[in-house]
């Protein structure tokens, strides 16, 4: 019997599918899974491509799909703190809304470049975060951004930001973030306390 390539695409419905040992895996698992971005030194990093789809007639990416990349990357920065925003939400808990937000575009992205999304937290209050994020291809800075996300319940209104929310953020992205004190749980400047 002749040996069959373990590479060959099997498919589906055909005997050696059937009597396959492999274990079944899920989409979105090992080679399936999505990019993920990581935290580093007090940053999140997510990775991208630039597609076609990105683009305009001329070849540049849309001005306001970089916004898609930094909600990305902010959603991604959610995931790997360990915040299940989806868990809260679907609760009755509410979900993050960009409720400010203030952009520069310094140089165009192409089709296929390899960009990283950098995000640092600035300052974290009792129902928002302020957040810098760059868009950048190697060392050069495309594109960015402060961002203010805030807790809002389903009717809309800020709620506070859970305690275990705010000690990810600060175990994860660290005390000292840019320079300036992470707020939380903490003391404000003008020494009063935030919860």
């Amino acid at each position: 019997m002749p040996q069959s390539d373990p590479d060959t695409p099997v498919p589906m419905g055909s005997a050696r599918a059937e009597r396959s040992c492999d274990p079944v895996v899920p989409a979105t698992q090992g080679l399936d899974a999505p990019a993920n971005g990581r935290i580093v030194g007090g940053e999140h990093r997510f990775p991208l491509r630039v597609y076609f789809e990105d683009t305009d007639l001329s070849g540049i990416v849309y001005h306001a799909n970089y916004l898609r990349y930094m909600e990305r990357a902010r959603s991604d920065m959610l995931v790997r703190a360990g915040i299940d925003q989806r868990a809260h939400q679907e609760a009755g808990g509410g979900a993050y809304a960009v409720t400010a937000l203030s952009i520069r575009y310094r140089a165009p992205a192409r089709l296929d470049d390899a960009l990283v999304v950098v995000t640092r937290l600035r300052q974290i209050r009792a129902a928002s975060v302020d957040i810098h994020q760059q868009v950048m291809l190697g060392a050069q800075i495309l594109t960015e951004a402060e961002v203010t996300a805030a807790l809002v319940s389903p009717a809309g209104r800020p709620v506070r930001q859970p305690r275990a929310w705010i000690a990810a953020f600060e175990q994860v992205m660290g005390e000292q973030v840019m320079g300036e004190q992470v707020m939380g749980a903490k003391q404000m400047p003008s020494g009063e306390k935030t919860s």
